[in-house]
C-alpha cells in the first residue's frame, strides 16, 4: 500500500511503524486547541470545521503540553488514498489507553470516529483529550494505529468455537456470544492488589520517557480481599482480565465493550490485539487483557468474574512475517496487571 501510494506521509513511513496487523500513525508539527470534540460531517473538510472551533494553535517542534480536560486536534503525518473495497479502522495504542488519553482519528467528510470508509482519499487527524494526566508530546509520536481490511473479516461464533477447539483461545471456560467474553479479576492468586485508580492532581507525563515515573505519584493502589470494588463516577481504573488470552498467528482481535445494560462503565480505550499476543510461538503463553475502565453516571459495584467485554476475532489476509512479542520489543507480551510503559515497575 505504501509503494502504491495508498498510504503516503510528509516524512517517509519507517519500518518501526509497521506492526503485525496495523500501521502506527505519527503526530504532525502542530496542535490546535479546540472548543469541543467534533466530526467533519458529510461533504465538509476538517479544516473548514476547525476554523469555527479553533481557540489557539501550538508548535510541537520543541514539545508542548496537552492539558488534562482540554481537546486538541493534531494533523497526522500520514494520509490515505484507499482503493474501492478497502476500508480502515483506527484505535489508540495500548500505552495511550493506559494513560487515559482519549485519542481518536477523524477524517474529511467523516461521520464516525476511528472509521475510514472504503475509497477514502485525504488527510488524517488525531483528536486528543487527556482525561487523567497532562502529557508532553512531540512530532512523530505514535498514539494511534490503523488497520486495513477488505470484506468481512470477523469470525462468527461458530467459527470462533471451532478455532477454540483447535487451539484454546482463553484459559478456563470459553464464553462465546457475539465474540469471546472476558471477565474482571478481583481475586488475584497472590496478594490483594487488584488494580490502580488515577490520582486527580498530578504532574505532566513526557510520552518519550519510558520507565521514568514513580507510579505512586500518579496512581492509587486498589486492594481488596472481598472480590469486589466500587467504581466512582468519573474515576479511571486499570484492572486486569481473569482470563489469559491467546491470539493465534493467523488472527487479530478487537476488544468490544459489553452491553451497556450490564453496568455504568466503559471498558478499554485501546482494544486491539495483534497476531501472536499471548501465543506460545511469540513468547506469550497466554497474556491477560488489561482493562481501562471509566465509571459513568453512578457508583457501581464490580464483582470478581463479572463479564465486562468481548473479543471479536478477525482473519488475517495472510500470516504476518513477525508476530507480536517476537523480536518486536513488545511491551505487554506475557502481561498481567500492568501500568503503561512510562512507569517504573513497582
Amino acid at each position: 500500500m505504501i509503494s502504491k501510494g495508498e498510504i503516503s506521509a510528509d516524512i517517509a513511513v519507517t519500518p518501526e511503524q509497521i506492526q503485525p496487523a496495523s500501521l502506527d500513525l505519527r503526530l504532525g508539527l502542530v496542535a490546535y486547541r479546540v472548543r469541543a470534540s467534533f466530526l467533519a460531517g458529510r461533504g465538509i473538510c476538517v479544516t473548514d470545521k476547525l476554523a469555527d472551533f479553533e481557540m489557539h494553535r501550538m508548535d510541537l517542534s520543541n514539545g508542548a503540553v496537552l492539558e488534562k480536560g482540554c481537546v486538541y486536534l493534531v494533523p497526522l503525518m500520514e494520509s490515505l488514498a484507499l482503493p474501492q473495497g478497502i476500508s480502515a479502522v483506527a484505535n489508540a495504542k495500548s500505552s495511550t489507553g493506559r494513560l487515559d488519553l482519549l485519542t481518536r482519528v477523524i477524517t474529511d467528510h467523516g461521520t464516525e470516529f476511528d472509521r475510514i470508509p472504503e475509497g477514502y482519499s485525504g488527510p488524517l487527524f488525531a483528536e486528543i483529550c487527556p482525561r487523567s494526566f497532562s502529557v508532553l508530546v512531540r512530532p512523530g509520536m505514535r498514539l494511534n494505529q490503523i488497520r486495513f481490511s477488505g470484506g468481512q473479516a470477523a469470525l462468527s461464533d461458530d467459527e470462533l468455537r471451532a478455532l477454540h477447539m483447535l487451539e484454546p483461545l482463553v484459559s478456563g471456560q470459553a464464553v462465546i456470544d457475539h465474540g469471546l467474553g472476558f471477565s474482571v479479576d478481583l481475586r488475584p492468586e497472590t496478594g490483594d492488589l487488584v488494580g490502580y485508580r488515577a490520582k486527580p492532581h498530578t504532574g505532566v507525563i513526557d510520552l518519550d520517557r519510558i520507565g521514568e515515573y514513580n507510579p505512586t505519584e500518579f496512581w492509587e493502589e486498589l486492594r481488596t480481599t472481598e472480590g469486589r470494588i466500587i467504581l466512582d463516577p468519573g474515576a479511571f481504573y486499570i484492572l486486569v482480565s481473569r482470563e489469559a488470552v491467546t491470539i493465534p498467528p493467523d488472527f487479530a482481535a478487537e476488544m468490544a465493550p459489553y452491553l451497556a445494560m450490564v453496568g455504568e462503565f466503559r471498558v478499554h480505550y485501546a482494544g486491539f490485539f495483534d497476531p501472536g499476543f499471548g501465543h506460545g510461538a511469540a513468547g506469550g503463553q497466554g497474556s491477560r487483557g488489561v482493562l481501562e475502565v471509566r465509571c459513568h453516571e453512578a457508583p457501581f459495584v464490580l464483582e470478581h468474574g463479572q463479564i465486562v467485554g468481548r473479543l471479536v476475532y478477525e482473519h488475517m489476509a495472510e500470516r504476518p512475517k513477525r508476530l507480536y512479542g517476537a523480536d518486536l520489543k513488545s511491551n505487554y507480551q506475557g502481561q498481567g496487571l500492568k501500568l503503561a510503559k512510562h512507569f517504573r515497575a513497582s
